[in-house]
């Protein structure tokens, strides 16, 4: 089964995507049909597929998620207890909560099964700049 292990840089929260990446994997692999595991190794960003067409959906998509879950010297946060790491660390964890740390896509005829207008994207939820990894695994 192929597998690899990818790394995304971030600048700071937002959508970051990977697309491009995961399928050069597939491609490579040489597989017809299957299943494609994407998994990231961090607690405090996520995996979404989302609109690949306007950079507005990524824009609007971050700022609903800064508003649900504000950082953790935000009034509103002063139930949070876990501030060791700062402001945007718990509410971080919370965003990865909510959304997902793994994501399968169908394989048919070599390629990923997306959609037109679907990309894969990192969800980075902290605020300085991360080193991300996210397995790619094949499976029949």
């Amino acid at each position: 089964m192929p597998q690899s292990l990818i790394t995304v840089a971030t600048r700071g929260q937002g959508l970051y995507e990977f697309t491009t990446e995961a399928r050069a994997f597939v491609s490579g692999a040489g597989a017809g049909e299957g299943l494609l595991t994407v998994f990231v190794r961090h607690t405090s960003c996520s995996l979404l597929i989302q609109e690949n067409a306007d950079p507005d959906v990524r824009r609007d998509l971050d700022q609903f998620f800064r508003r649900l879950v504000p950082p953790a010297d935000d009034p509103s946060m002063r139930w949070v207890v876990h501030t060791l790491e700062g402001p945007d660390d718990m509410p971080a964890h919370i965003k990865a909560a909510l959304t997902q740390v793994s994501i399968g896509i169908p394989v048919i005829g070599g390629k990923l099964a997306l959609g037109t207008w679907q990309g894969l994207y990192l969800f980075e939820h902290r605020d300085r700049p991360h080193r991300r990894e996210v397995v790619l695994h094949l499976g029949a």
